[in-house]
């Protein structure tokens, strides 16, 4: 009877052990599969974007994703350092050629050095002034070290198109009947102005040192053009 038992718990073992193997086998496939995707997925952008640089212009004229440069990272940083750069893509002149940079990585740089995703949903006119996590990219012509996209906060600043002098118009001539509460789309307000009067005056004043000040704006929190 033991030996019948010792049999089935080495069969149950091995029976455990095959399907152990088989479903590590099959994660180690997915996972080559998802490495393989990410791999044609990098390839394509990479194309594409190759696909973009111009061939009818110098070489030392391309910026990135045109060119592939080896930097010094062990220079001090903002000072001026030289990098030696190939052109990748077909361009006229040398392909090998140097490009003049400051020290810092890509995260360190100048606002109108990189392009950042804005949101459009934040409030601009909320206060302490609100901030938001976003992707950035630096422009092609800047160099820097590391990655080009990182992430950075900032400031909710975007615009709806309304414009501070108009807003400001209605207010005077016909805010006693909400023309500016309507033109800033809040709208219950206007209604409210529209049916008192402007608060018999009151209101209507008041909404116009609220917009000269630029403390009443747009509904939607962006900020004045």
């Amino acid at each position: 009877m033991r030996c019948i038992e010792l049999n089935i718990r080495s069969v149950i073992y091995i029976i455990f052990v095959v399907i152990l193997n088989g479903v590590n086998q099959s994660k180690s496939s997915d996972n080559d599969t998802l490495k393989d995707l990410h791999h044609d997925l990098l390839q394509k952008r990479s194309s594409v974007e190759k696909s973009n640089c111009p061939s009818d212009i110098e070489c030392f004229k391309l910026g990135d994703p045109c060119i592939k440069c080896a930097f010094n990272e062990s220079c001090i940083y903002g000072s001026p350092v030289n990098a030696t750069c190939r052109a990748i893509v077909n361009c006229t002149g040398r392909k090998t050629f140097e490009r003049s940079l400051l020290c810092r990585y890509c995260y360190q740089t100048e606002n109108w050095e990189h392009v950042c995703t804005y949101n459009a949903k934040c409030k601009s006119i909320s206060s302490p002034r609100a901030y938001y996590r976003t992707n950035c990219t630096v422009k092609s012509e800047v160099l820097c070290f590391g990655r080009r996209t990182f992430l950075k906060n900032v400031p909710c600043n975007w615009t709806g198109g309304y414009k501070w002098s108009t807003a400001l118009f209605l207010s005077i001539t016909l805010g006693g009947f909400g023309a500016d509460r309507f033109y800033l789309g809040h709208w219950q307000e206007g209604i409210g102005k529209l049916f008192s009067f402007g608060g018999l005056g009151v209101w209507t004043l008041i909404d116009v040192i609220l917009i000269s000040l630029h403390y009443l704006g747009p509904a939607d929190g962006s900020l004045y053009i």
